[in-house]
């Protein structure tokens, strides 16, 4: 996570004297000391003081530091996930069963199994047990008058979950909202239909005031959001994300009713939908949101996939 989200994060909840520090997502192996501590000293917090570590999902650029974080606190925060995506804190290997599974099956590279156990092997500090394991609807409370409602939105990761600052509306929302993409230009979801359910919980039941992302995400014309979003900003956001799932899904429609063919294209064997929507993205860029997602539509309609 950029080292502005860590800053508002814990700007955010620690108003009002909060006795209990959290940060949300801890970025890679290095960033705790590298980019948290110094941010947290110069709004006068000290990184040992931490007690809530709240992970949004188990991808490694969002876990990979919680266990040197944890470390740093003396072994005396919270490590919370929600229970679908804690293998992925667990176990390195589970990264590399995931890439098996999803996009792995479409990208013709015989190393990257390798180049995925190599990543998490580098950017993830250590495997470790959650303190807490959650589903969603729970509430954590942080002490003084803060607490935090868990929102489970299982679509980008079958874990993923979003934190709102109860009263207040502030939401953490790690990479349940993909809008366009980020640098890719392509939405990543495992599960269409959860994402879109998950997309429109947020937008017409929480209504965040303010929506912190765990990337720069696009809007339509390729220009990026910023991590923190205000109240206009995050329905737009919302809305374009949902706009934009809709048409991926009527194009990987097409494609799988039409039936899907291998062919030369670095797109295969969903070549219609990029056509179809324009896409001149690189496929194998990790974490390939291509094939990732449209994967998730194969398995959609053809569960035993």
């Amino acid at each position: 996570m950029p080292l502005g989200d860590q800053y508002h994060v814990d700007a955010a909840l620690g108003e009002g004297g909060l006795p209990e520090p959290a940060i949300v997502d801890t970025g890679i192996a290095s960033s705790p000391a590298e980019g948290m501590a110094p941010a947290l000293e110069a709004i006068g917090r000290r990184i040992e003081d931490v007690r809530w570590i709240l992970l949004t999902h188990g991808h490694i650029d969002h876990i990979g530091g919680a266990y040197a974080l944890w470390e740093l606190t003396g072994r005396r925060a919270q490590v919370v996930i929600h229970e679908a995506d804690a293998p992925l804190l667990r176990s390195r290997r589970a990264h590399v069963e995931e890439y098996r599974a999803g996009r792995g099956r479409y990208l013709r590279d015989p190393e990257g199994e390798a180049r995925v156990a190599a990543a998490a092997e580098a950017v993830i500090s250590g495997e470790m047990e959650p303190t807490l394991l959650v589903r969603g609807g729970e509430r954590l409370s942080l002490g003084g008058d803060v607490t935090v409602s868990v929102h489970s939105l299982p679509g980008h990761t079958p874990g993923s979950v979003a934190y709102a600052v109860d009263g207040r509306r502030s939401v953490f929302a790690g990479d349940a909202v993909q809008v366009h993409g980020a640098a890719n230009a392509f939405p990543g979801y495992t599960d269409p239909a959860a994402y879109r359910a998950g997309l429109r919980h947020l937008r017409d039941e929480v209504g965040p005031r303010n929506l912190y992302l765990g990337h720069p995400y696009r809007r339509a014309d390729g220009t990026p959001y910023g991590v923190e979003l205000d109240e206009a900003q995050a329905r737009e956001a919302l809305t374009q994300s949902l706009a934009a799932e809709h048409r991926v899904a009527a194009a990987a429609c097409a494609c799988l009713e039409a039936g899907l063919r291998e062919t030369d294209s670095p797109y295969s064997p969903f070549a219609p939908v990029a056509d179809a929507l324009g896409y001149t993205g690189d496929p194998a860029l990790e974490p390939s949101p291509f094939f990732t997602s449209l994967h998730g539509y194969r398995a959609q309609h053809h569960p035993t996939v």
